[in-house]
C-alpha cells in the first residue's frame, strides 16, 4: 500500500509542459551473475508529472540506479512497464533524454566547450551550432569564462556544472540524475543545489533525481519516492511544497521527519 498525496504545482499545468510524463508500472527487476538471481526492484509503481522533479532516497543497493537505466532505456523490467508520455519506454537510445552522474564523466583531452558540444555533434548539430549551443549553457551555469580549460583545471563543483550544462545542453524533455552532487563539499553542494533549481525552472524537464541525501531531495524535489531495502518496493510518496524548501520552515522539518521516519531513522537521532 503506497499512500500517495496530492502533488503540488498542478495548477500550473500550462507552465510546466516542456517535459512529459513518466510513469512506472509495476516494475520488478533483477540481476543474474554466475547463475544465481539477485531481485532488485518488487513491484515498483509511480508516476511523474510532466515538468516535476521526483526525487527518489532509499538504502545503498536498493534499485535506484536500476531505476534510471529502465527510464533511459539501458535496461528492460523482468516484469511491469515504464511508459513516457503514453508510449512504452523500449530499450535502445532516447533522444528526449539526458543523464549526468556522481562523476560528471569529462574527456580529460577534451576542453570544458567541446565536452558540452560533444553530445550535440552526435545527435547531427553543426560544429558551428553546437560550440553556439555549448556557450550559451556554460553561460548559464557560469563558466564562460573557463570554456578553453580541461577538466583537470577545474574544482569538482565546476566539473559537476559542466556535466549538468552537458546533459541541458540536449534539451532533454526527460533528465535523469544519479546523485551528481554526492562528490561535493558540503558547501558547493547547497549552491550547485540552488542553481539546479533556477535551470530546471528555466527549461522544465520531467526530473528522476537519485540521491541519497534527504535534505537534497527536499531543496529539490516537487516529490520525494521513499524506497524499501532491496528489493525494493514504494514505501511512500511525498510531496514537497516550494515553501517547504527553506530549511528553517516548520514544514521541511515535517518532510524530514516523515521521510527519515520511512527510512527507518528516529526523530530523537536527528533532533528532532
Amino acid at each position: 500500500m503506497t499512500p500517495v498525496e496530492q502533488l503540488p504545482h498542478e495548477d500550473e499545468a500550462g507552465a510546466r509542459q516542456r517535459g512529459g510524463s513518466l510513469a512506472v508500472e509495476q516494475v520488478s527487476h533483477a540481476y543474474v551473475s554466475a547463475g544465481r538471481e539477485t531481485a532488485t526492484l518488487d513491484n515498483v509503481s509511480f508516476s511523474i508529472p510532466a515538468g516535476h522533479v521526483a526525487c527518489v532516497v532509499g538504502p545503498s543497493g536498493c534499485g535506484k540506479s536500476t531505476l534510471l537505466g529502465l527510464a533511459a532505456g539501458l535496461l528492460a523490467p523482468a516484469r511491469g512497464r515504464l511508459v513516457w508520455d503514453g508510449e512504452p519506454v523500449r530499450l535502445g537510445p532516447n533522444r528526449h533524454i539526458g543523464m549526468a552522474f556522481q562523476q560528471p564523466g569529462l574527456f580529460p583531452w577534451l576542453t570544458v566547450l567541446q565536452n558540452v558540444a560533444i553530445g550535440l555533434r552526435t545527435r547531427g548539430h553543426s560544429r558551428r551550432d553546437a560550440r553556439r549551443i555549448a556557450e550559451s549553457f556554460l553561460a548559464t551555469v557560469g563558466l564562460s569564462d573557463f570554456q578553453d580549460a580541461h577538466p583537470n583545471q577545474l574544482s569538482g563543483g565546476m566539473a559537476q556544472r559542466v556535466g549538468i550544462a552537458r546533459a541541458l545542453a540536449l534539451q532533454p524533455r526527460l533528465l535523469l540524475l544519479d546523485e551528481p552532487f554526492a562528490a561535493v563539499d558540503a558547501f558547493t553542494r547547497l549552491k550547485l543545489q540552488q542553481e539546479l533549481l533556477t535551470l530546471l525552472r528555466r527549461y522544465r524537464p520531467t526530473v528522476m533525481f537519485v540521491t541519497h541525501d534527504v535534505s537534497e531531495a527536499i531543496a529539490v524535489g516537487d516529490m520525494i519516492v521513499v524506497m524499501s531495502p532491496r528489493p525494493a518496493t514504494v514505501l511512500r510518496i511525498i510531496p514537497v511544497h516550494p515553501a517547504e524548501r527553506s530549511r528553517a520552515s516548520a514544514g521541511y522539518a515535517r518532510k524530514l521527519a516523515e521521510t527519515l521516519e520511512c527510512l527507518g531513522v528516529t526523530s530523537d537521532v536527528v533532533g528532532e
